[in-house]
Parts: C-alpha cells; sequence; structure tokens
C-alpha cells in the first residue's frame, strides 16, 4: 500500500438473524425457497398490511450488543429509510435512525504486527433486508432482471464501528472476531455465501498527521474475506493515484469486481437527508425494561476469548491448540465434552485437531454430523491409555469407528487388535528379529544405534503391529545392548 498515506476505514456488517420468521410478519426465513414463496402482504408492502415486530428479533439484538460491550437503548425507535430500488417492494425499507437499539460498543482485535486494538462500535440497529434481483444469463433472459422478494422483510442487524482500522487486515481482523461472536452468540449462521454475514467498507486516505478525514468510497454488499482485503487494498491504491496526479476523490458507492479484482462506480454517495428518514407511524416505539436486559444478560454463552482463556488456564493447552479449537463453537463444545470424560486434555486436542478435523474436511461435513460422537473418542482414548491398544492401532479403530458408528470396545474385539502386553511373548518376537538380522546388530553394536528404528519396525511387523512400544523398545536396547 501506498505509504504516503494514512488509511482509513470502518466498516457497516450486516447480519442476518437466525430467527425463524421474518422481522414484521410471520412469513419463513428459511434460504433457498422458490422465488417469491415465502411473502405475505406485509412484507410485500401491500395497502393495509401493518407491520408486528418480532422479539426474538430484539432479544438477538440485546445478546449481540451486551457481548460486544454497547449501552441498550431503553428507548428506541423504527424509521423509515426512502429510496427506490426494484427489489424494495414498499419503497421504503424500515431501520433504525436516530435512535438505534445498541450504541458505545468496542471489539478488540490482534493487528497484524501482533499488537492488541480497540476498535469501537458506533451503533447496532435492527432493520428489515430488501428482496434480491437475479439477473438473467440464457439467451431467453439476457438483459432481463427479476425480482425474488423472500429475502424481503429478513430481519437483519446492521453493526456500524468507528473508522479505527488503519489496514485491510485491520478490518478483516475485526471482521473475523465479529464473524465468531455471532456465531457463537446463535444469532447468526455465518454463511456468507448465503449473504448471512456481508459487509460494506468506507475507505478513505489522507497525508500522514492530517486530522480531517480524506473523501470515503463505499466499498458495496462483500461477502468474502478475502474478497473484502482485496477489495480495501484496490481501493487505497485506487484513490492514491488520484490524489498523486493532484485529483480529487468524489464520495460515491462502488462495487467490488471479483472477476478482476477491482471496484467500479454504482452511485453517488447519499447523505442521511437524502433518504428522507422518519419515525415509522405503524410502529410504536420500543421499550427494554432493564430486567429484559438482565435476563439476556444471564443467558448468554461463553464467548470466545472467555472460552480460549479457560481451555489454556484449566487444560493447559498451548495457545494455539486453544485458538484452533476456540475458533468454531461446535468443535470447542465437542472438546469439552470428550474432555468431561477423558482426564488428558492434549490428548483429546490432538485428535480432535487431527484425525476429527481431518475427517470433517475430507467429508465437508459439520461436527454435528460426525459418526465418532465425543462419549465415543473419549472410549477410545481410554484404550489407548490402559494399553489395550497403541496409538497406531488406534488410528485403524477410529476408521472403523466413522465408518460403523461402533464403539472402540466392539471394533477392538471384533478385529482382533488388542496390543500384546505379554512380555514374554514379546521377547520371543524381539529374539527371533535379533536372531535374523546379525548385520544389522554388529551396526548397532559399532554405534549406527539409530538403527533401533530398524529394529523397533521389524518386531512391530512380526507382531501385526499389536506388540506394545514401550516394551518393544525397552527389551530391544536391553538386548540390542547387553
Amino acid at each position: 500500500m501506498n505509504s504516503k498515506y494514512e488509511v482509513v476505514i470502518g466498516l457497516e456488517v450486516h447480519v442476518q438473524l437466525t430467527t425463524a420468521t421474518k422481522i414484521f410478519c410471520g412469513c419463513s426465513t428459511a434460504f433457498g425457497g422458490e422465488p417469491n414463496s415465502q411473502t405475505c402482504p406485509v412484507c410485500l408492502g401491500l395497502p393495509g398490511a401493518l407491520p408486528v415486530l418480532n422479539e426474538k428479533v430484539v432479544e438477538y439484538a440485546i445478546r449481540t450488543g451486551l457481548a460486544t460491550g454497547c449501552a441498550i437503548a431503553p428507548r428506541s425507535i423504527f424509521a423509515r429509510k426512502n429510496y427506490f430500488y426494484p427489489d424494495l417492494p414498499k419503497g421504503y425499507q424500515i431501520s433504525q435512525f436516530e435512535l438505534p437499539i445498541c450504541e458505545h460498543g468496542r471489539l478488540d482485535i490482534e493487528t497484524e504486527k501482533g499488537g492488541a486494538k480497540t476498535v469501537g462500535i458506533t451503533r447496532i440497529h435492527m432493520e428489515e433486508d430488501a428482496g434480491k434481483l437475479v439477473h438473467g444469463d440464457s439467451p431467453d433472459t439476457a438483459g432481463h432482471s427479476f425480482a425474488d422478494l423472500n429475502r424481503a422483510c429478513t430481519p437483519l442487524l446492521e453493526i456500524v464501528s468507528e473508522p479505527d482500522m488503519r489496514s485491510a487486515d485491520e478490518a478483516i481482523a475485526y471482521l473475523k472476531k465479529l464473524h465468531q461472536i455471532v456465531v457463537y452468540l446463535g444469532v447468526c449462521d455465518g454463511s456468507m455465501e448465503q449473504g448471512s454475514f456481508r459487509c460494506d467498507a468506507n475507505v478513505s486516505i489522507r497525508p500522514w498527521n492530517q486530522k480531517e478525514l480524506g473523501t470515503r468510497a463505499e466499498l458495496k454488499n462483500i461477502n468474502s474475506f478475502r474478497f473484502i482485503k482485496q477489495a480495501i487494498e484496490y481501493e487505497v491504491e485506487r484513490q492514491a493515484e488520484i490524489l498523486d496526479e493532484g485529483g480529487r476523490v468524489i464520495q460515491e458507492t462502488r462495487l467490488f469486481d471479483s472477476s478482476n479484482g477491482t471496484t467500479r462506480s454504482m452511485r453517488g454517495k447519499e447523505e442521511a437527508h437524502d433518504y428522507r428518514y422518519f419515525p415509522d407511524p405503524d410502529l410504536v416505539p420500543l421499550v427494554v425494561s432493564e430486567e429484559w436486559i438482565e435476563r439476556v444478560r444471564g443467558e448468554l454463552p461463553e464467548l470466545p476469548e472467555a472460552k480460549l482463556e479457560r481451555f489454556v488456564r484449566e487444560y493447559g493447552l498451548p495457545r494455539y491448540d486453544a485458538e484452533v479449537l476456540c475458533a468454531d463453537r461446535a468443535v470447542a463444545d465437542y472438546f469439552d465434552a470428550v474432555v468431561e470424560r477423558h482426564a488428558n486434555p492434549k490428548a483429546c486436542a490432538n485428535w480432535v485437531m487431527g484425525e476429527v478435523q481431518r475427517r470433517l474436511n475430507e467429508e465437508a461435513i459439520a461436527i454435528s454430523s460426525a459418526p465418532v460422537s465425543a462419549p465415543l473418542l473419549a472410549g477410545l482414548l481410554a484404550r489407548i491409555d490402559d494399553n489395550t491398544i497403541s496409538g497406531k492401532i488406534a488410528k485403524t479403530v477410529f476408521e472403523e469407528m466413522w465408518k460403523s458408528g461402533e464403539e472402540a470396545d466392539a471394533i477392538i474385539e471384533e478385529k482382533g487388535l488388542k496390543q500384546v502386553t505379554d512380555t514374554g511373548a514379546i521377547e520371543t518376537i524381539v529374539d527371533a528379529v535379533i536372531a535374523a538380522n546379525p548385520s544389522q546388530v554388529e551396526q548397532f553394536r559399532g554405534g549406527k544405534e539409530k538403527l533401533i528404528g530398524f529394529f523397533v519396525g521389524q518386531v512391530m511387523k512380526e507382531s501385526r503391529g499389536k506388540a506394545n512400544p514401550g516394551t518393544v523398545n525397552e527389551l530391544l536396547m536391553k538386548k540390542l545392548k547387553g
């Protein structure tokens, strides 16, 4: 990025809520329905239809505000944001303007240089989503656009940050942390592909040490961390080139073209007065009692930072392990459930991050669909601890568990995989291996002690992997050095 200028970034994040019904009517919010099949007179804005506020939306807003350190307004007001667009059937969007439900929050992030930084949250407000335009791409539909209004009136939270970020990397760190929090809270499914979490980025630059903000461009509706980073970095360079050539950056809304990594002008940026906000006459002011706020506060789940610190403090995990496990709430909960049943947190972490995560990635499934549940995995780890099976055999057992969903004990018994711990039986195999490899014995005794691996391998091969590795090593060292 151009080092002559300081980058200033503020973000407006739209979080689609996981309520079963829309914000002002009873229509379903399910994704993927037939176009215009999830609509009614209210979300279509037909004459005489009146909105009724979904209480769960308010609760989710309070939950998000508390998790981000916001003050919850005892009284907030819904407003009409007036503008025309083909996917906005009412000609206005019901939102909040002067009196939002949440204000003055914060989010602490780690910068790319490893330091901590606080990003202010200006406000969080509730609003309805617009519909969606589908542009024709077949010979019969080219040049036509179609309005799907299933998404109209879907509940959103708009989370507006202060212009506190100074690089694309800081913006991504903020977005990833916010994404993690709303998913942990259960207020959003986090699907960026489906548009459940999308972002508008306000980007400007200014000469270093200048107090006044530069003219900003708003980068609209980007739903990929990678694309947001690319869009910001391109926009910074574009604005820097304009200023370097003596030009003037104009305030406008721009779209990001992911096919070539550039932004292009969409429209001149409107100011608040252009939307002619006014209180919605069909919705009374929203009053939130202190008792309601405290009830929601008491129901908040353990948030990512607190969970991470607990994993490090109580379980003695390396911070890296804790970060990996806590990246996904469902994975963290699965790990917690394994540790409840098996008192070796590090071993549990290794298996969850290793074999379990590998299979989840291979099959592209969520951990909630894993055929090896937390109790089943704990049962497998118990068989390693009591020397019923070795760690190597355990991986074979795990694969069978994943295929069948059976317990480890049943598979070990059925497949005859119990580890040989009888010292006498192992010693017989060790003696046979030593006798069969006199040349390697001579080299070992001549100083090539790395050959111990060869002997261990031979013994394990002869025992079909069932010999206890510790006993094998002990006997080999004793006999080869004796």
